[in-house]
């Protein structure tokens, strides 16, 4: 694990904020990432800092790739969003087959994997490997992927908790299709999370991988992987990259309206000069860090159990999961109460604050803020009651 390297690119990515944020509007209108911000990300290694040193990776403190990714957000949401969840992807990968890793990495460690994981697929076994064939929705990024790693039943295969067990399956990109015209949104328009379609696509038997104990973290173990990094539950690392996004967001946004007070008139008076005005942002910067400050303090935490070779409970993972869903939501909340103060004119399509505060609402509808069964399961966690459905409640 390289901290040298987390914070070179921390540091780099600060620097190259303005040009992020000069990009932003022409992600909108095109309905991607524009190449020359999916490029700069390439080129700042952010997608690199989860990714396993034996491929040209920085296995960074995962705390580092989360601030990164809260940077690049607050300066273009959607490029935010694409780091988050394109850059959690090398990290899962170090569970394959060592022959999937070199397909993907062999010729260039930059090579960038999609997703989505929900399970809208379905593989039959054939001689060899599956015939596969689903459609996902919300692709982010996929425009500048050459690989997609999508969730999958295998028809048949139960695990023991009596639910279906849950594959990711690899595909290239001869072996799928994009639907460039199902990305229509409010907003992250420029994250280009378009459908992905399979028909009937062949994949061989090691492109397959059993998702139950990536989800839990005992993948490393098995794999004697003693890196604390990969030892980290899945539910530690993916929807917290797409919070990181969110709670960045969330910051621009505050930014943006704190820069468009500072010149607001309203009935002869700044608003500076306005108590309430003040005291709104006030209690808005203090919800955005506060979700900044819960996610990074859990997620310091986890990490460092793990590095001293201890197991994270059930609990543990639920009430991190229960943090991370309320961290979002409370961001988005601080974000609606200092719009709701910005006037009429934040309400134009064209302005700044009207084009985060969509993208916002947007990204909050991503699955992993599903609050009530999230917080009912941490709830019962507490109580020590048995999981259920880790699948499905995605702890």
């Amino acid at each position: 694990m390289s901290n040298a390297d987390g914070q070179r690119i921390l540091q780099a990515v600060g620097e190259s904020r303005p040009d992020f944020a000069a990009r932003a509007t022409e992600g909108e209108q095109i309905g991607r990432l524009p190449d020359q911000s999916a490029q700069l990300l390439r080129d700042l290694g952010i997608i690199r800092m989860l990714q396993p040193p034996e491929h040209g990776g920085y296995a960074c403190d995962p705390c580092d790739f989360f601030e990164a990714v809260m940077a690049v957000a607050s300066a273009d949401p959607a490029a935010g969003w694409v780091a988050g969840v394109i850059g959690v992807h090398p990290w899962e990968m170090v569970f394959n087959d060592p022959k999937v890793q070199q397909e993907v990495w062999g010729q260039d460690p930059d090579t960038w994997v999609a997703s989505p994981y929900a399970p809208m697929g379905v593989a039959t076994v054939v001689e060899g490997g599956y015939r596969f064939t689903g459609r996902w929705s919300f692709s982010s990024g996929t425009d500048h992927c050459d690989w997609v790693v999508l969730g999958g039943f295998v028809e048949g295969r139960v695990a023991e908790n009596g639910f279906p067990t849950m594959y990711h399956i690899l595909l290239p990109r001869q072996d799928y299709e994009i639907d460039h015209d199902s990305w229509d949104t409010l907003g992250l328009r420029g994250t280009g999370s378009k459908d992905v379609i399979v028909d009937n696509a062949f994949v061989p038997e090691h492109r397959a991988l059993d998702a139950t104990g990536v989800l839990d973290g005992s993948m490393a173990k098995e794999l004697d992987r003693d890196e604390a990094l990969f030892s980290m539950p899945w539910s530690a690392i993916f929807p917290v990259a797409i919070t990181s996004a969110v709670i960045g967001i969330c910051e621009g946004a505050l930014a943006a309206h704190i820069d468009y007070q500072g010149s607001r008139v309203s009935f002869g008076r700044k608003a500076s000069k306005d108590p309430f005005q003040m005291s709104a942002i006030g209690e808005a910067a203090s919800e955005i860090h506060a979700s900044r400050s819960q996610i990074l303090m859990n997620t310091k935490s986890l990490f460092d159990q793990v590095s001293l070779g201890k197991e994270i409970s059930w609990e543990q993972r639920a009430t991190a999961r229960r943090d991370q869903v309320r961290a979002g939501w409370r961001a988005v909340e601080a974000v609606d109460e200092i719009f709701t103060r910005s006037g009429g004119n934040a309400t134009r399509s064209a302005s700044p604050i009207a084009k985060i505060y969509r993208d916002a609402h947007t990204a909050l509808n991503h699955a992993i803020f599903a609050h009530g069964p999230t917080y009912q399961a941490a709830a019962l966690a507490m109580m020590g009651e048995p999981p259920g459905n880790p699948v499905a409640l995605l702890i």
